[in-house]
């Protein structure tokens, strides 16, 4: 399906990470200048049983706990990026935090907006590192059904 330019849209996940932050500055600084694309922000959130790892006696009562940290969490990480989006001038941002495994959250957002880009940000992990806990931007690449952008940040020189 053909889009115009003013049905494109851009999503960019988003996380607690500096690389995430990165990857949204750059993305604004090389894409948003001159808006041609809708921006939407999504955040994964982990669910609280996932976070915690355990089930059993006890659970219950740490459960809506963590549940409530996670929620502050998405909410300082969005928070962020919307102020890193009204730095760069760029106003009309849609935002969305959903539960669940980045991976897949991402891959569903580029569906459910027609996304024609998707960008993630790269945390360098080593090839070990990355096949032990799996890589986001990866599994995005391969499975997402639109252009997959990952952003690196230059490595800094010591």
């Amino acid at each position: 399906m053909a889009t115009s330019t003013s049905e494109r849209v851009m999503v960019v996940g988003i996380d607690d990470s500096e690389h995430s932050s990165y990857a949204l500055k750059w993305t604004l600084d090389h894409f948003f200048t001159v808006p041609i694309f809708k921006l939407v922000l999504v955040y994964a959130r982990p669910s609280a049983t996932s976070a915690v790892g355990f089930a059993g006696p006890g659970a219950a009562d740490v459960l809506p706990i963590v549940d409530s940290d996670l929620k502050k969490a998405a909410a300082r990480v969005v928070e962020a990026a919307k102020q890193l989006c009204i730095d760069k001038s760029v106003h009309d941002v849609t935002v969305e935090v959903v539960e669940g495994d980045p991976r897949n959250v991402l891959c569903d957002a580029t569906e459910k907006y027609r996304a024609t880009t998707l960008v993630v940000g790269s945390r360098g992990y080593g090839a070990i590192k990355r096949a032990v806990l799996g890589s986001v931007s990866d599994y995005c690449a391969h499975h997402a059904r639109c252009t997959v952008m990952i952003v690196k940040k230059p490595k800094t020189k010591h």
